[in-house]
């Protein structure tokens, strides 16, 4: 595109303009101050995400109002905050099972040795890169007193989800296996596809993105029985899914389901279970014995 046809960025509206425009779109804004303080916390632009399934062609749907497209926010919200507390205690315990693994097949040190793993370039880039910014006591503490030396157990504390789960893909299928048999039960090349996809929904719940009517890049693996049952693998409840195999107290994911309940109860006006991927009979699925 030469630069003449490059369209110039748009000039910035106050609040009450933002306003103007929702209501000339057909958004029903009864309350103009409740509206211009909402947009005045919550930016215009994150806000109209949630208008994309209440209007056609730039034109909201007769009737629409501005309450919904809040309530559609704060359910978004609620429901980031349920799934990130699952997704925490996913993430915490499996730092535990590879950092034991490793450390009592291959020593403190096993995760600096590349023999051990198919690609580890990149891995061992990564940490170094961690270790260097860490502010944590216990890594000065090693630095300091063990020459840099940082065992595998203190390591894994400072790495991001979505590295230690590329740790986890790059080591040898016999430590996968032994990994996922022992702990999770399931074969290891779910497990791989797993940990990758609730490290990108963890990325998206802790920088406040929209999880509502999103279409999501991370597809969780699942087997033919799992979609049988019409779990569409690019939705979050796919997600929510797989966490049930992964999370071990039964009255923690029962605890999690009553809540999940009540906030569908709580915004049954505004949500459509289809724009979340949630199955007329999710309930069921989730509270069924694990395979």
């Amino acid at each position: 595109m030469e630069r003449s046809e490059v369209r110039s960025i748009k000039s910035p509206t106050t609040f009450e303009e933002q306003v103007e425009i929702l209501r000339k779109r057909g958004l029903v804004i009864s309350d103009i101050d409740y509206a211009v303080r909402t947009l005045q916390r919550i930016n215009y632009y994150r806000l109209s995400a949630y208008t994309l399934s209440l209007k056609k062609n730039d034109i909201f749907y007769p009737d629409t109002t501005f309450e919904q497209v809040v309530d559609l926010y704060e359910f978004d919200r609620r429901f980031r905050y349920l799934i990130m507390e699952m997704v925490e205690q996913v993430e915490i315990a499996f730092r535990t099972h590879v950092s034991y693994h490793i450390a009592h097949t291959y020593g403190p040190l096993g995760h600096l040795d590349s023999a051990h793993f198919k690609n580890h370039e990149v891995f061992l880039a990564e940490l170094e890169k961690e270790i260097n910014r860490s502010q944590e006591i216990f890594i000065k503490h090693h630095i300091e007193k063990y020459e840099g030396n940082i065992p595998v157990w203190v390591a894994v504390e400072i790495l991001s989800f979505g590295t230690l789960s590329k740790l986890f893909s790059n080591m040898k299928n016999s430590d996968q296996n032994q990994i996922a048999k022992s702990y999770y039960r399931v074969p290891a090349k779910y497990l791989v596809s797993w940990l990758k996809c609730l490290a990108h929904i963890r990325n998206i719940c802790a920088h406040y993105g929209r999880l509502y009517n999103r279409p999501l890049t991370s597809k969780p693996r699942l087997d033919r029985k799992s979609k049988n049952m019409g779990i569409d693998q690019g939705r979050i409840f796919a997600h929510i899914y797989i966490l049930k195999q992964l999370i071990f107290a039964p009255d923690r994911w029962i605890n999690f389901i009553t809540r999940l309940e009540a906030l569908l109860t709580e915004y049954k006006e505004v949500v459509e279970l289809h724009r979340i991927g949630f199955p007329e009979d999710w309930e069921a699925i989730l509270v069924s014995k694990k395979k």
